[in-house]
């Protein structure tokens, strides 16, 4: 099992990023979340098997077909045993 943390820049609020995201993570069966954040972007965690999470993170380069990305950057961290994968709403405060 692996963890990554990903941060999307580009247009990728209003174009259903965070919904496609949690999609395509059942589909891999991928656990984590995924929010927008105030500046723009969208963050996401992904944890699971490793070719799985490496498919979640390849598409976060490209999102959904609305979207425009334009970059991705991704933090290995250690993987704590997530189940399932949820849509977070914008911190508070961030």
């Amino acid at each position: 099992m692996i963890r990554r943390r990903v941060v999307v820049s580009g247009q990728v609020h209003g174009v259903f990023f965070r919904d496609t995201c949690r999609r395509m993570a059942g589909e891999h069966k991928v656990a984590g979340w995924v929010r927008n954040l105030p500046d723009g972007t969208v963050e996401a965690l992904f944890e699971g098997d490793p070719a799985s999470v490496q498919k979640l993170v390849d598409w976060a380069h490209e999102g959904p077909p609305m979207a425009t990305v334009s970059s991705v950057s991704v933090r290995e961290e250690e993987p704590e045993g997530l189940s399932g994968f949820e849509v977070w709403e914008t911190p508070a405060g961030y």
